[in-house]
């Protein structure tokens, strides 16, 4: 734990553990957060909350539509998108580490990273329009050092500024990898209700427990690497190729999987490695 004090760990936090009914389960990313925090480590949280924004899109009518792994976000959308995460989720999740005795700090994303529009390809190499969906190309350190020299955990939705000053949904795993690059990390955790990068995603026992960027272009072919996993896994692997240590991939329903993952030789997820 010692060799860690001191170093920036980035935690993406999302999956459908968070709308669970027991407030423990919701806590509990929480807990580990504020264990980083009283062993000296730096976390930065970034979260998502999809699940909640499709929820919010039924109700004022809004289809939700995503394409590889994306969600189509037109204006009506990406207004529906900001509430959520940074009005809604964002707060919710600075006062379950605070209500703690831990220390965190709110950021909208658009007060963070700036981004380009994000156009998908389709099968036969067309341009797909999918809206107010950013790739993020730049994040603001500046405010986040700042935050965390205060000794606090900044907690940052995945919204971004484009160039043309309008606000873009950027994927959460995307987001959080920029950060951690941007931020020199030592560490990127991603956080979802799946235990990791599995051959067969209805086979937990088929969980893949260290992933060389090597192996990613085959494992995208055989389609173990598929639509939402896509990101995630393209996110993981730049990260690593610019300078963060390891990535890990751990279900967040599991009782402290972060500090598991982090703190044991074993662990519990999926590790990307060099």
């Amino acid at each position: 734990m010692q060799r860690f004090r001191g170093q920036t760990f980035v935690i993406k936090y999302g999956g459908s553990f968070m709308d669970s009914p027991d407030p423990e389960v919701r806590r509990g990313v929480a807990r580990d957060v504020v264990f980083l925090e009283a062993a000296g480590i730096k976390p930065v949280v970034v979260h998502g909350g999809g699940n909640a924004i499709t929820r919010a899109m039924d109700a004022a009518g809004l289809a939700a539509i995503f394409i590889q792994g994306m969600r189509v976000t037109d204006e009506a959308a990406v207004k529906v998108v900001e509430q959520v995460l940074s009005r809604e989720i964002n707060p919710e999740v600075v006062a379950a580490i605070n209500s703690l005795k831990g220390r965190a700090r709110g950021f909208s994303g658009t007060e963070i990273f700036t981004c380009r529009k994000l156009w998908l390809t389709g099968a036969a190499g067309e341009k797909i329009d999918a809206g107010f969906v950013g790739e993020v190309t730049g994040v603001k350190t500046e405010p986040l050092r700042a935050c965390m020299v205060e000794g606090f955990t900044p907690v940052i939705s995945p919204t971004a500024r484009g160039e043309d000053g309008q606000i873009y949904n950027c994927n959460a795993d995307v987001s959080a990898a920029q950060a951690a690059i941007a931020l020199r990390a030592k560490r990127l955790v991603f956080m979802s209700d799946v235990p990791g990068l599995m051959r067969d995603p209805k086979d937990e026992a088929t969980l893949i427990p260290q992933l060389r960027v090597g192996e990613v272009d085959g494992l995208k072919r055989a389609g173990v690497v598929d639509k939402g996993m896509i990101p995630k896994v393209d996110s993981a692997v730049a990260a690593i190729k610019a300078g963060v240590d390891k990535v890990s991939m751990v279900d967040g329903r599991m009782a402290h999987s972060v500090l598991l993952e982090i703190f044991t030789d074993q662990g519990v997820g999926t590790e990307v490695v060099m």
